[in-house]
């Protein structure tokens, strides 16, 4: 596993986990900010359709996502 390290006895050192569930954390967050970002400005800023809104809130919350990600496992 990526989060965990193996010591010179054999034991795993489990000290990476913290950091990767605060980086999960962090993806989760910037991927709802984005999206309820993107649903707001699009139905009350351009008054689009909920449907509309609610589709560019998903294709920029997924977006978020993939970016958020990949600067994590920089």
């Amino acid at each position: 596993m990526r989060g965990f390290q193996v010591l010179a006895n054999g034991q795993e050192n489990k000290a990476g986990r913290g950091a990767a569930m605060k980086a999960w954390r962090t993806i989760a967050l910037h991927t709802a900010v984005a999206a309820g970002f993107m649903f707001l400005l699009q139905r009350y800023g351009l008054s689009a359709t909920l449907e509309s809104s609610l589709l560019w809130a998903i294709v920029f919350g997924g977006c978020a996502a993939g970016l958020a990600y990949s600067q994590a496992n920089r």
